[in-house]
């Protein structure tokens, strides 16, 4: 087999990168072997807020410009339902914070996103004396159907190859790249957390945080926006919520734990006094970074390797942006933005 690219990786970030190919009419085959978590548990909002401090997200309008027409081709060609519209509150937990929400509202870089108003809260089960601030252009990905049905796809095309990538086997030359009995003059390593078994990459200061989700069933809950305080609260209908999430920086297997599951209750508990049933919970690895940006790049020696990684807790979003950012740069001889490129770290 001969293509253009050989992608690793069927999380966001490769989809995201395969998209571009698809764009431009580049030939592609994708090697994963499902070993990857992150984003098959993501809970897949995107917001273009950073609601701990009313800040807006890093590139957030040209993320969402990119981002939701890309979900939105892809609902029509995968057949599928992707883009949830629905609004995120954010509790408050103190006038002050009422009066900061008012502050950041008349910012003109959030002034688009964050409604200037209290919504009062008139739901009795949830404990929320202050109320909220509303932010707008918000909504959810189904990153599970979007990656199953992305998968599929691949396959009914022969673009897919399931099975763990052997690093040994991979034969670099000046021009091409050979794994296996397929030939190519690219490869894009787009592996999340697997990148740190990847010996071309492995040294790229990538930091694994283990997030874990609960799935509960409240009948009596009735919300239909995201609630974010001390968790966020997603709808999935059904009276079924996704509660999250946790951060766990020394246990990074992929099991779900006893200790997330109290941590995310007790939390959940104090926000809302209802009765419901916890029904299911999951575990995955977030590619995170410590300066919040993602790893974006050409490898050092090789400069027909390149790596897409690092996308962090807001993938949905910053996928589609950097996926066209690296494809620019291998493509048209673009500039990688300095903020992104693995060149502002030694490794």
């Amino acid at each position: 087999m001969q293509v253009d690219y050989i992608i690793v990786g069927i999380g966001l970030a490769g989809i995201s990168f395969c998209e571009q190919l698809k764009a431009h009419n580049k030939t592609f085959v994708v090697f994963d072997n499902a070993s990857q978590q992150s984003s098959t548990v993501a809970g897949g909002l995107y917001n273009p807020v950073v609601l701990k401090r009313f800040t807006p997200v890093w590139k957030c309008k040209e993320q969402l410009d990119l981002a939701l027409p890309m979900y939105a081709n892809l609902e029509v060609e995968l057949g599928v339902k992707l883009d949830y519209k629905i609004p995120v509150y954010r509790k408050f937990a103190s006038l002050e914070e009422q009066n900061d929400w008012f502050s950041a509202s008349d910012k003109p870089t959030l002034s688009e996103y964050l409604l200037p108003k209290i919504i009062k809260n008139d739901n009795k089960s949830i404990d929320a004396p202050y109320g909220y601030g509303e932010v707008l252009e918000t909504g959810r990905i189904d990153v599970k159907t979007l990656i199953e049905a992305y998968k599929s796809y691949l396959l009914s095309h022969d673009l897919f190859v399931e099975s763990v990538f052997e690093y040994d086997d991979l034969k670099i030359e000046a021009d091409t790249i050979q794994y296996k009995n397929t030939i190519a003059k690219h490869v894009v390593f787009a592996e999340g957390f697997g990148v740190k078994q990847n010996p071309f990459f492995k040294d790229l200061p990538l930091v694994p945080a283990k997030g874990e989700l609960l799935t509960i069933h409240a009948p009596n809950l009735k919300i239909d926006y995201v609630l974010k305080a001390s968790v966020f609260l997603i709808p999935l209908g059904d009276d079924l919520y996704i509660v999250g999430a946790t951060y766990e920086w020394k246990d990074l297997s992929s099991k779900v734990t006893d200790l997330a599951k109290e941590e995310l209750l007790t939390k959940l508990e104090k926000l809302i006094n209802c009765e419901f049933e916890v029904v299911n919970q999951v575990a995955g690895i977030r590619p995170t970074v410590k300066d919040r940006r993602p790893l974006v790049g050409q490898h050092g020696k090789y400069k027909n390797m390149f790596v897409l990684n690092g996308l962090g807790t807001r993938g949905v979003m910053i996928g589609p942006y950097v996926a066209e950012q690296l494809y620019n740069f291998i493509e048209k001889g673009m500039t990688l933005e300095k903020e992104i490129d693995i060149r502002r770290f030694a490794f």
